[in-house]
């Protein structure tokens, strides 16, 4: 987690077999009401409105370890 209470979140996306991802910061806050972050990614107002997220193609998510 950073200074600022973002966290770096990488996201896996696949697209006809293609596979590539993207990392991306999040706030830390909205990560606290969810069990599984790629459920944060997909519904959290506040993600949605720092990051536009193709939720049809994402299949993966995980906080990258600084």
């Amino acid at each position: 987690m950073s200074k600022e209470g973002r966290v770096k979140v990488r996201l896996l996306f696949v697209d006809e077999g293609s596979y590539h991802h993207e990392e991306v910061e999040l706030p830390a806050e909205a990560l606290d009401g969810y069990s599984r972050l790629i459920d944060c990614v997909r519904e959290d107002e506040a993600v949605q409105k720092r990051v536009y997220v193709d939720v049809a193609r994402l299949c993966s998510a995980w906080v990258v370890e600084e």
